[in-house]
């Protein structure tokens, strides 16, 4: 069963700074090695490390980064055979600020362009498995079928139809009364601290039942930095503790959660198995430099866990 990640690839650039500068004023940065990144690509490697059948598709320039973008992501066990592009678009870059263990990105912006899947990739997704996104890709989504443009909210509705079941990264920016008809059905969606409270106005996940419920939704997950994650489905609440280590680098740490909790339901896992799992990837990635620190194996994730379990 191939899980499908749709979304961004990028080139990070690193920038360490004593302090982010404030309007009109000026400050001083330290170059760090840029690394190959990207949110879902990011998800996306890690869920190919653990050993899950892996598909991603993006809409990139015919650049030289975004050949060796794409073939980044196939050195990581990632497919890149339903990759879309347009030579019309501008590079694929992120730039990260790492400001007292924390972090501030700035993405290129590189527009709303329609996102054209052709036949073979509509077949594709139409079966079984998992798909990986987000908000901005999916309303972005056109296939041309023999019945005309299938897109957006519906081409959604028609791979859930055919067994796929749509995990969103919403991330930092939440969602909307309109993002509704994209998540209706939605095997999982997954907001951290921010993007949790952008949506629904407060922190308590145990008030959204009855917004669960009425969207057909089988889970929401709101991560807790530091202090782990938490899930509902409208009946159950789940709570998985973080672990304490010294962070060198939270970028990345949300994706690599992402990607392993896809990994573990893709595996048959229990959701409380999953998140606990997925937290522990989570946490030692921030312990390692880089988007893709949580990159691992699940023996390499369950060590680490039992290790940090034993202290």
């Amino acid at each position: 069963m191939t899980t499908f990640f749709i979304g961004d690839v990028a080139l990070d650039e690193y920038y360490t700074a004593d302090r982010w500068p404030g309007r009109a004023d000026k400050g001083m940065v330290q170059e760090l090695p840029a690394e190959i990144g990207g949110s879902i690509a990011n998800a996306a490697v890690m869920h190919a490390a653990l050993g899950g059948e892996t598909q991603f598709i993006s809409l990139l320039n015919d650049s030289a980064l975004s050949r060796r973008l794409t073939g980044d992501l196939r050195q990581s066990g990632v497919g890149v055979d339903h990759m879309l592009v347009d030579p019309a678009l501008a590079e694929s870059r992120n730039l990260i600020f790492l400001i007292d263990g924390e972090h501030v990105v700035l993405t290129v912006e590189m527009g709303e362009q329609p996102m054209w899947l052709t036949p073979a990739t509509l077949a594709s997704l139409r079966q079984p498995g998992f798909l990986y996104t987000t908000l901005y890709r999916v309303r972005r989504l056109h296939s041309q079928t023999g019945n005309g443009v299938l897109k957006q909210a519906a081409l959604l509705a028609d791979l859930r139809h055919h067994g796929r079941r749509a995990i969103f990264d919403l991330d930092v920016g939440g969602c909307a009364p309109e993002d509704i008809p994209y998540l209706t059905g939605a095997a999982v969606i997954i907001f951290n601290q921010v993007g949790f409270r952008a949506a629904f106005g407060h922190d308590d996940i145990s008030r959204i039942g009855g917004w669960i419920r009425e969207h057909g939704i089988e889970w929401v997950v709101r991560t807790k930095a530091a202090d782990g994650a938490e899930a509902f489905d409208g009946e159950t609440q789940l709570q998985a503790a973080g672990y304490p280590v010294d962070v060198v680098d939270v970028t990345g740490a949300g994706d690599t959660f992402g990607g392993a909790l896809t990994w573990c339901l893709t595996q048959g896992h229990s959701f409380a198995e999953a998140l606990d799992f997925s937290i522990a990837a989570a946490s030692r990635s921030v312990t390692i430099h880089g988007p893709r620190g949580g990159k691992a194996d699940a023996n390499m994730v369950r060590a680490w866990r039992k290790e940090k379990r034993s202290l």
